[in-house]
């Protein structure tokens, strides 16, 4: 199912490396660059310069993958304060990917305080200092969310980075973002590089608020949701996206479903909505911002 452990490192434009995924036809990160999406699409809207001013930090990496987003996390923080203590929860399903990241010398460029905690994460699945307390937990994360659920843990920032719902639907549905979302502190805020409809009604289904992050590498932006703290607004166009059929979210109502069952099953519902469909509202809006097309 997963690449067996071989992993071929692919240049994006920022200079950074990132890995393709047999398992599921996707690279980890955007050709526009590894390092500058874990930055752009994930640090800044969680507003961890902000909150490193905090004496500790709680975050949540759904879908730790090379790592990028949790280094750039603990750089970030670190530069701000650098008596942070940070407390971190990872969620991996492919146990090969970290170590390959490590063995290709990917972060070979980042100071060496995180490429040395990378590796022991990539090892041995946890890293213990004065300022760090990290366990990543390789499995399912529908079953690995549960662990994080139950045994109390709640994120001050959490990553939602799994590959796409097309590809990965099964951590998309409104069944699993809702047990994201109950591992949300208050105060806390998710940020994900997707702005699929399904996946923001899903977000909403959990009772969070959305708003829209910029793009990176491409034209349409990223989410960020909260419970209640003010949120970049999403623009009218964004907002009729979430009246169409492309905003029927997936559904995994036992969390063990098989992605095809769980792409089909929404196939269905959108077939018997009366929804408008996405490409009237996207030939309306392509008139709207072209009229002479």
């Amino acid at each position: 199912m997963d690449n067996g452990g071989i992993f071929t490192p692919q240049l994006t434009d920022d200079g950074s490396f990132t890995f393709f995924s047999q398992e599921f036809g996707e690279a980890f990160h955007s050709q526009h660059g590894a390092k500058q999406e874990a930055e752009l699409k994930f640090v800044n809207p969680l507003q961890l310069k902000e909150k490193a001013q905090q004496p500790t930090l709680h975050l949540l990496d759904v879908c730790y993958g090379l790592g990028y987003n949790t280094a750039a996390a603990l750089e970030t923080i670190w530069a701000v304060n650098p008596d942070c203590r940070v407390e971190w929860v990872g969620l991996e399903l492919d146990a090969s990917v970290a170590p390959a990241a490590i063995a290709h010398n990917l972060f070979n460029s980042w100071n060496p305080e995180y490429i040395q905690i990378l590796a022991k994460l990539a090892t041995s699945g946890q890293v213990k200092t004065e300022r760090l307390q990290a366990n990543l937990l390789i499995g399912d994360a529908r079953e690995t969310i549960r662990q994080v659920y139950l045994s109390g843990f709640r994120a001050d920032a959490i990553f939602l980075d799994p590959f796409s719902p097309l590809h990965c639907p099964q951590l998309w549905t409104v069944e699993f973002l809702d047990m994201v979302a109950k591992c949300l502190k208050p105060s806390g805020r998710l940020a994900t590089y997707s702005c699929a409809a399904a996946v923001r009604t899903a977000l909403l289904a959990a009772q969070l608020q959305i708003g829209a992050t910029p793009p990176v590498g491409r034209r349409s932006p990223g989410t960020v949701a909260a419970q209640k703290a003010p949120l970049p607004p999403l623009s009218l166009q964004e907002q009729e996206h979430l009246q169409t059929k492309a905003a029927i979210p997936y559904r995994d109502p036992t969390l063990s479903d098989p992605a095809d069952v769980i792409l089909q099953r929404r196939t269905i519902e959108q077939q018997t909505s009366s929804l408008e469909p996405s490409s009237h509202w996207k030939r309306r809006w392509c008139q709207k911002q072209d009229p002479k097309s």
